[in-house]
Parts: structure tokens; C-alpha cells; sequence
């Protein structure tokens, strides 16, 4: 296995006989895909370091996560979680603030330069107008593009994030999808899940499948988004076909 500075080196058990063992390079979109209950969610903590592994390792520049100072860590591994718990009320611009926290000492305000980055996110994901509305009178697509703009402050080299289409209508998953695809073209690598087979055909550069009854497999979604591989991952019969130069796969209806 090829270490790379800056890679993420997963080595892990997986729910299946067969470890997980890969490496995910800056500059790559990677889509986990896989049937509800399977684990996709519980890999995304488990490589951010929010949960421990079994047993193995997860590495980010050849250094395990255990070994990283956590605001260090926080720094590098952004998390956009499925669910969106809120503690406290907030505005959507406090809200976007907090991608800032990792890099404030403690009881240091945010800088001008911080508030910045903050509203040019919110401005990027078309929620300028909400800056002052509270976050608890947001619908669930304003509520996903808020945590997306907290996320686009933080700025990570590592964006890990959870069925980030959820709630979006087709102009903002577009708009979203293509953030995700502008940070990987900028030497960032993003790992997401996925329900949707076709956004990884269109967006993403490799994926890994999580099969509920069988080893995982990874590698170039090229490669790997064929009804062969796709048909067990779903135990659904699928037709394929192609659409402005496309991979489109659709159930089909017996």
C-alpha cells in the first residue's frame, strides 16, 4: 500500500471477514455507497477519529488520528454530519462561525478576517440573506446549506461529509456538488456518502461499495459503477444507460 503525504491510510475492520485497507489521496472525490444499516455513516466517524476502530488504524499524513492534537486535527478533518443536532439557538452567521473555532485560542473573538470567510460562505451558498434568521426557522435545505457554509469556513484538508444532497432541491445539489468537486481540484481530498448512484457517476473520481453480505470494494468509480458491482450492493435489478455523455442507472420496474 502507497503512502502519500497528506493521504488517508484506513486500515480497519470492517463488518465483514475482510478488513478495510486504502488510501484516499488529496485531489480525490470518493463516494461511499451502500444499502441503509450497512456502515456508511459509522465510517465517516470512524475516519474523522470520532469513533475508535476495533482494532487497526486510521492515518492522516502518516500519523495516526490518535496521535493528533485535537484542535490540530479539528483543523485538518472537517465533518458534515446526516443529522443536525443544535444545542443553543444561533443565527445562521454564528452558525457559520463556528468552521472558525478550531483556530481561535481560547476566549479569543472571532477576527475580521474570520467573519469574512464566514458571510463569503454563506454568500456561496446563497444564504446571505439569512445571515440574522434564526437557524431553528430555517426549512431542511437551508438548515443543510448552513451546515455546509460552516464547513466551507472551517476550510479543512479533509472533508468528510454525510448525504450532503439531503433536503437540497436540483439547483443547490448541483451548486453543492460542484463546491465538493472545486475543493478536490484545489488538493483537498472529500469523502462522502451516498444514496444516490448517479451523483457518483457524475461527481465522483473513485468510490467504495459496502456490501451488507460480501467484502468492500474500492477503487476508480469508472471501474467499479457497472451493474455487476451495483446490482448486489442494491439486490435490485438496474439498466444502465447513458445520457449527455453520462452513466445513468435506474431500477427496473418488473
Amino acid at each position: 500500500m502507497a503512502l502519500v503525504t497528506n493521504a488517508l491510510v484506513v486500515d480497519i475492520p470492517s463488518r465483514h471477514p475482510e478488513p478495510l485497507d486504502l488510501t484516499m489521496e488529496p485531489g480525490q472525490i470518493w463516494g461511499v455507497l451502500g444499502p441503509n444499516g450497512v456502515g456508511k455513516t459509522t465510517l465517516l466517524h470512524t475516519l474523522a477519529g470520532l469513533i475508535s476502530p476495533r482494532s487497526g488504524v486510521v492515518s492522516w499524513a502518516q500519523k495516526p488520528l490518535p496521535e493528533w492534537h485535537r484542535l490540530a486535527l479539528a483543523q485538518e478533518i472537517g465533518v458534515m454530519f446526516q443529522e443536525h443536532q443544535d444545542g443553543f439557538p444561533a443565527t445562521v452567521l454564528e452558525t457559520a462561525l463556528l468552521g472558525r473555532f478550531p483556530y481561535l485560542s481560547p476566549w479569543e473573538m472571532e477576527s475580521d478576517e474570520d467573519m469574512q470567510m464566514a458571510k463569503a460562505a454563506l454568500e456561496y451558498l446563497d444564504l446571505e440573506g439569512l445571515a440574522s434568521r434564526s437557524i431553528s426557522q430555517l426549512s431542511g435545505g437551508e438548515r443543510q446549506r448552513t451546515a455546509l457554509a460552516a464547513l466551507l469556513s472551517q476550510d479543512p484538508e479533509m472533508w468528510l461529509v454525510d448525504e450532503p444532497t439531503n433536503h437540497l432541491d436540483l439547483h443547490h445539489q448541483v451548486a453543492v456538488m460542484r463546491l465538493l468537486q472545486r475543493k478536490a481540484q484545489a488538493d483537498k481530498l472529500v469523502v462522502m456518502s451516498l444514496h444516490d448512484v448517479n451523483l457518483a457517476a457524475t461527481w465522483c473520481s473513485h468510490v467504495l461499495l459496502l456490501y451488507p453480505d460480501g467484502p468492500a470494494r474500492m477503487g476508480a468509480a469508472e471501474e467499479l459503477l457497472t451493474l455487476e458491482h451495483l446490482q448486489p450492493l442494491y439486490q435490485q435489478v438496474l439498466v444502465q444507460g447513458e445520457l449527455d455523455g453520462r452513466l445513468v442507472f435506474l431500477p427496473k420496474v418488473i
